[in-house]
């Protein structure tokens, strides 16, 4: 499955004028990154994969609709699975999205691969 291409423009109104945004095919989905960390990705497989502080992984399963993401078979503390009908307007994705830049910009920027 391709990834929600009009997910992914939302996504991009959201957080389109953040400094050091990219965008990158990554997950079977669509990333973006803030110096070169990533923030969040509209997912191959349907919602968003969002970049969450590892230490807040659990609390987030907790009280939200997020899974957390699992890696060939091992879940990956730090990043959280949220379904398409969790995001559906404007206030949900707006609150995910939040999420992930805020982490992804405390983050060491990576060098620019060239």
């Amino acid at each position: 499955m391709a990834y929600d291409e009009a997910l992914a423009g939302r996504i991009r109104e959201l957080i389109g004028s953040e400094p050091g945004l990219t965008e990158q095919k990554m997950f079977g989905g669509l990333a973006f990154l803030i110096g070169g960390n990533m923030a969040i990705a509209a997912s191959g497989q349907g919602g968003v994969l969002v970049r969450v502080d590892p230490t807040r992984s659990d609390a987030l399963v907790a009280t939200t609709s997020a899974s957390p993401m699992e890696m060939r078979g091992r879940q990956m503390r730090g990043w959280l699975r949220i379904d398409a009908g969790d995001v559906r307007t404007k206030r949900q994705l707006a609150s995910w999205v939040e999420l992930g830049t805020s982490y992804a910009r405390g983050l060491p920027a990576k060098p620019a691969r060239g």
